[in-house]
């Protein structure tokens, strides 16, 4: 009868801290008691295991056994197979439970308890009833704590005992008993305000928002890496055809050097410096090889294809062009800056730590305040059990008086006693706590305040540099725009001085000296060109990169 009572309860009672806690927070999804996968979730044994996916969407890419990538389509890839991507992305998922947890102050407690206790003791004098006294208690409690979302705590107890014993003087046998009471306590100075009551659930979501913009500060960071290294192949693959179009040039040169030194035309002395010259075109050519195999093992681990066997041998063609765009409009230097100092992760992360000293403070001055509160609590109880009836406690002869009757009971009478109030006991009060002189309290509202301050000061940090970053990076692509130009007319006019010094050498105006050095200028000049070209996309991503626009310059939304 006990068990059953208590499991009634104990049902009831978890139902209605289900309720509470949806409606605290729905979203949820640790396992609840009374839910299918309760048990399993809470007494499994086996350790979950995960698989690590490979790298998905890169046969999108493949056509004619190549890679051919747009900086689009790279980045996709990048988003998608980036391991370091993904561990910024599991990383924001901590502070998610971190919210979860906070509503854990909301969370009922139930504790259950039963025992069984036998206890034979000698009897020492007449009273005892029996010479060897044998009882049997059997205590049944069932607690509820919870704290509701207005700030009031409540407990809620249920007792249940049964105790048989065999006195001879025991009226009730065995004995019931039955009792519930209901207590709570409500704040209603210190800890009364639901922004300092709900005050870890404010800072959990302060905090992921605060990582959000960490996160979306490091996707950036991590962006301009993978595109940097798209940067870096193009780079090395056109310093390669540059060097492959000078050693073209140097077999020609020497090819003609030595069809003159056998028609006798050339001294023998002068054919060294030809293949000097050819000697340093082939080791350059090999060098730019090894650079781009290299580059292009950056560019797949940043996209992932290093994970696949197959994948990896396939050649990567970037269908990028080289030289930047024409478009030298001036830049709005106050706007951008403006734009940056509104929308730059890391600023937006200082100024969520202003919002999270901003709760603190709440706390901290919560804290000065006295615990003034009001309590109460009422509690109705219930005996019950066979009713055992004697004509007196003693006969004249010292014997035990026979029995004259047995009234029938149980524990349902306990029951019907707790439950018509016939025995309640009802109290209340209040309560003040005054700290007469609380440093503890003083000296945490003194930080608070301290904090507060700090994260202005960093904050105001944060905007010069910001300012300071974002024009040092206009100044950088306004120096690349310029330098691009200048380095196409270098390389312009070093390919028209070599056509120059082609026709003058035929003519036996020159030596072949000067056709060798006008040649090296020109792969001077094209090598140039290759590199501030290269330089102008960096140094455009940086300004993307410091202005806080690279997702939206590149279409890609965390959401």
């Amino acid at each position: 009868m006990l068990r059953t009572l208590s499991l009634s309860l104990l049902l009831s009672l978890c139902a209605l801290g289900q309720d509470t806690t949806n409606s605290l927070n729905s979203d949820a999804s640790y396992p609840r008691f009374g839910t299918k996968n309760y048990f399993t979730a809470i007494f499994r044994r086996d350790t979950p295991k995960f698989e690590l996916q490979g790298p998905v969407r890169l046969q999108d890419y493949v056509a004619s056994g190549k890679l051919e990538l747009s900086l689009k389509a790279y980045l996709d890839l990048a988003l998608n197979n980036n391991t370091d991507i993904q561990v910024q992305r599991l990383v924001l998922e901590i502070p998610r439970n971190a919210i979860t947890r906070a509503f854990s102050i909301f969370d009922p407690n139930f504790v259950g308890r039963f025992s069984s206790t036998r206890t034979k003791t000698a009897a020492t004098d007449a009273l005892a009833g029996a010479s060897t006294l044998s009882s049997l208690s059997q205590p049944l409690s069932l607690n509820w704590q919870q704290l509701a979302p207005t700030g009031t705590s409540y407990t809620i107890n249920y007792g249940a005992t049964k105790n048989s014993s065999n006195s001879t003087f025991a009226n009730l046998n065995p004995a019931y008993g039955s009792n519930l009471n209901l207590s709570f306590n409500q704040p209603l100075v210190r800890g009364r305000s639901l922004d300092v009551l709900r005050a870890p659930i404010t800072l959990a979501k302060s905090r992921l928002r605060a990582n959000e913009y960490a996160f979306q500060d490091q996707l950036q960071q991590l962006l301009t890496n993978s595109e940097n290294a798209y940067w870096d192949v193009i780079g090395a693959r056109e310093n390669l055809n540059v060097q492959e179009q000078a050693l073209a040039l140097a077999d020609t040169s020497l090819k003609r050097a030595q069809r003159e030194l056998e028609l006798g035309a050339l001294p023998a002395l002068e054919i060294y410096q030809p293949q000097a010259v050819y000697a340093r075109a082939e080791i350059l050519v090999t060098q730019a090889r090894y650079r781009l195999a290299q580059t292009e093992d950056a560019l797949r681990r940043q996209m992932g294809i290093d994970l696949d066997p197959e994948l990896r041998k396939l050649q990567i063609v970037l269908t990028e062009s080289v030289l930047p765009p024409t478009d030298n409009k001036p830049f709005d230097k106050e706007s951008i800056v403006a734009e940056a100092v509104r929308t730059r992760p890391d600023v937006l992360t200082q100024r969520q730590l202003i919002d999270v000293d901003e709760i603190g403070l709440r706390v901290a001055s919560d804290g000065l305040r006295p615990d003034f509160s009001l309590f109460g609590n009422y509690s109705t109880q219930g005996r019950g059990g066979p009713l055992v009836r004697r004509q007196n406690v003693f006969n004249p002869d010292g014997t035990t008086s026979p029995v004259v009757s047995t009234i029938p009971g149980g524990f349902f009478d306990a029951l019907d006693q707790m439950g018509g109030f016939g025995f309640p006991i009802i109290g209340g009060g209040i309560q003040l706590r005054l700290p007469i002189k609380d440093r503890n309290a003083s000296a945490n509202y003194a930080d608070a305040i301290v904090n507060k301050r700090l994260d202005q000061l960093r904050l105001r940090v944060a905007e010069q540099n910001v300012r300071l970053d974002v024009l040092t990076a206009i100044n950088q692509v306004e120096n690349s725009r310029a330098s691009v130009d200048l380095a196409k007319i270098a390389a312009d006019l070093a390919q028209k001085r070599v056509e120059a010094d082609q026709k003058r050498y035929e003519l036996g105006a020159i030596t072949l000296f000067f056709l060798l050095d006008s040649q090296n200028a020109l792969t001077q000049a094209q090598s140039d060109l290759v590199t501030q070209s290269v330089q102008y996309r960096r140094n455009l991503l940086n300004l993307y990169r410091r202005s806080g626009t690279l997702l939206t310059e590149r279409g890609i939304s965390t959401n």
